[in-house]
């Protein structure tokens, strides 16, 4: 279940062409299960017609200051009161600077004043009128209100003009939703992830790896965010977009991914190694492309470093270590095999993967997983998407924390 289902959304609509983006958010909001209901302004009907977001938010849209029907309601006071959440996207340049100033001189800016409850902004206008002075100023104060801004995209503009003005992709945005909604346990803790593959190189064009995507990896990294840590991701190859506000450091090698764990170790608190690592590179890997002939098909290989048993070891030798959390992908006996991981790496927590199933493991947007903590005790979640697992993980980790 997502942690938007049942929350009520009030969506701000202004007068920009990137209002018809926000027909997408809206639907999306309504897949997971959020109340959505919209205001927009004056300007922003000669974008989108409101007759759109009714039907897509299957609400009422309100225009108006005065509502012609049901006045007595105060539309600017109760929209205020009965929402968990006012998004205003996009926000154009005179929206935010009404919202800086304090003015009360249309339905959504009088709302905005009205409201004690979180206020995202996405700004969305031409580069120029963006980073004016005046623009930057009006952002700066509201920021300082607790107003949290979305920095818009660079890119090209619907006037052709290049720079930043875009409206923020629909991913940062639910992103900051739902940190807004998420609980903040993870605030103050330094995670440090790991994730996807690594490629040991056999000659300039082939290489040793493994079907991981870096999904379940990915998707601890963007949960831990939301849950207010300051994440670290180590990440082998991957075709996935980086969660925003997640420092990323990029790897291909194990040897690689081991020497940049072993640098950002210092200042982790907790430690999760959901990377697929391979065991083993080539000994002798070529410097030129083999080409195909009578060449011998024997391929030498030698051990990588073992990232996670080292960390054990150092967890076994220091007191304040922090909290170890590590994968296992079993297409046998897959808990037997866990359970030993557990013990010999010397972990907290192990995280057991049942290749065995289509709709788990690698490469799916699905798991189906087993916890098994030190202290004895055992979870087994049910099929869920890796996002609802990462949460999962991440509440698992939070009970193992009071202890640790």
């Amino acid at each position: 279940m997502s942690f938007l289902t049942d929350k009520k959304i009030l969506l701000g609509i202004t007068g920009s062409i990137a209002a018809y983006k926000v027909a997408d958010w809206l639907r999306a909001l309504r897949r997971e299960g959020a109340k959505v209901t919209v205001v927009m302004t004056e300007s922003a009907c000669r974008f989108i017609n409101p007759l759109t977001m009714a039907a897509l938010s299957g609400n009422p849209v309100h225009t108006g200051m005065f509502a012609a029907e049901a006045p007595e309601t105060i539309p600017h006071i109760n929209l205020a009161r009965e929402h968990d959440l006012l998004l205003i996207a996009p926000a154009s340049a005179q929206t935010i600077a009404r919202l800086a100033h304090g003015l009360a001189d249309n339905l959504l800016a009088t709302v905005a004043l009205a409201s004690a409850g979180p206020i995202i902004v996405c700004p969305a206008m031409n580069s120029v009128m963006f980073q004016h002075p005046a623009t930057q100023a009006n952002l700066a104060t509201i920021k300082s209100y607790g107003y949290l801004v979305l920095d818009p995209d660079n890119g090209k503009m619907a006037c052709d003009e290049e720079g930043p003005g875009r409206l923020t992709d629909w991913e940062n945005a639910r992103q900051a939703i739902l940190s807004v909604f998420a609980p903040q346990d993870l605030a103050g803790e330094h995670i440090l992830i790991t994730a996807g593959p690594t490629r040991e190189a056999l000659d300039p064009a082939r290489f040793l790896s493994n079907p991981s995507t870096g999904k379940m990896g990915y998707a601890l990294a963007a949960t831990a965010k939301q849950r207010g840590a300051m994440v670290t991701l180590i990440s082998g190859p991957t075709a996935l977009t980086v969660p925003p506000g997640i420092k990323c450091i990029q790897v291909t090698s194990a040897t690689e991914m081991h020497t940049q764990v072993m640098t950002c170790l210092e200042t982790a608190t907790i430690i999760v190694k959901a990377a697929a690592v391979a065991d083993y590179r080539p000994a002798e890997p070529q410097l030129h492309k083999t080409k195909k002939g009578p060449a011998s098909l024997a391929l030498p290989l030698i051990a990588n470093p073992d990232i996670l048993k080292e960390l054990g070891e150092r967890r076994g030798e220091s007191s304040d270590f922090p909290l170890l959390i590590g994968f296992a992908a079993e297409s046998h006996d897959h808990l037997k095999e866990g359970a030993r991981k557990l013990k010999e790496k010397n972990l907290d927590l192990i995280v057991i993967n049942d290749l065995g199933g289509t709709d788990t493991g690698f490469a799916t947007d699905t798991n189906r997983v087993t916890l098994l903590s030190r202290n004895g005790t055992q979870e087994d979640l049910p099929l869920l998407s890796k996002e609802e697992t990462a949460h999962r993980i991440w509440e698992a980790v939070g009970r193992l924390r009071v202890g640790h």
